[in-house]
């Protein structure tokens, strides 16, 4: 009777045993493999600028403001974020990706920056132009006040970066205590990148009248980590911090003229998107 009872009990642990093995690895049948799955995402940023010596160049000018200051433009939380007539006028970003892997994701997207020097800032100035003093930019001590009626220099049609980017994902769920990754899942991300800028540089240069279109103007190349909240398998909220170096090479500034402007700086951008993740 003792081994009737016994080999009763050893059947039912085996079931529950097996039973919940059973249910661990067919609980999360979808957020478990992410190969195959495409994102897309959209949300807005903060952009922070080193200081860069700004070389503008023309027939009759050739001056460089040397460790100018910088920062952007930012809207707040503001309807234009999904209002499709003006979802480009904040400060943006769009990226579409695939999972090559369960791990990694190659993708495409457009950080959309706006970068303003900061107007009446007193700098140094070398170099020449025509008229000096006329544009009430002379001061006492040597230094040149960037006055309005002298120089405005600004990437506010966007600091434009299209990029592609690699990253690495983490699901770090289990952590946490998740067990149904289902409903919520929590993953890190780390990736690279590298692109073009493609700005509309909005710079009014001793009073004359500004070059108004976009232009490939230079590169870049970023950093990035991040950490994603998904949840019911498909919709997800993330926050990315994005370390990146910046080359503009030749972005036009003045209409019907061979004027442009040429500098250098690093970059940091906050991010925050929301998306969603489906397979093909």
């Amino acid at each position: 009777m003792k081994t009737l009872h016994k080999l009763l009990l050893l059947s039912s642990l085996t079931f529950i045993n097996v039973r919940s093995f059973g249910q661990e690895v067919t609980t999360n049948p979808y957020t478990a493999n992410n190969k195959g799955k495409i994102f897309i995402y959209w949300g807005g940023n903060r952009g922070y600028y080193s200081n860069s010596d700004i070389h503008f160049k023309g027939d009759d000018f050739d001056f460089t403001v040397n460790d100018a200051t910088a920062h952007d433009k930012p809207k707040g939380w503001h309807v234009d974020y999904i209002n499709p007539t003006k979802m480009t006028i904040p400060q943006t970003n769009l990226r579409v990706g695939y999972f090559i892997t369960d791990n990694y994701s190659v993708s495409i997207g457009v950080d959309h920056m706006k970068y303003v020097m900061t107007q009446n800032q007193e700098a140094t100035v070398t170099g020449n132009y025509p008229n000096p003093g006329t544009y009430g930019e002379v001061l006492p001590n040597g230094k040149t006040k960037l006055t309005e009626d002298f120089l405005m220099f600004e990437h506010t049609d966007g600091l434009n970066y299209v990029n592609a980017e690699i990253a690495r994902h983490k699901d770090f769920s289990k952590y946490l205590g998740i067990i149904n990754t289902d409903k919520i899942q929590f993953n890190g991300l780390v990736g690279v990148g590298a692109g073009v800028l493609y700005p509309k540089t909005n710079a009014t240069v001793l009073g004359r009248e500004r070059y108004d279109d976009f232009k490939v103007a230079g590169w870049g190349i970023s950093a990035k980590a991040g950490v994603n909240a998904t949840f019911f398998k498909h919709f997800f909220i993330q926050y990315e911090w994005k370390f990146g170096y910046i080359d503009i090479t030749k972005a036009p500034i003045i209409s019907n003229s061979n004027a442009y402007a040429s500098h250098h700086f690093t970059f940091n951008q906050g991010i925050f998107v929301v998306g969603g993740i489906f397979k093909l």
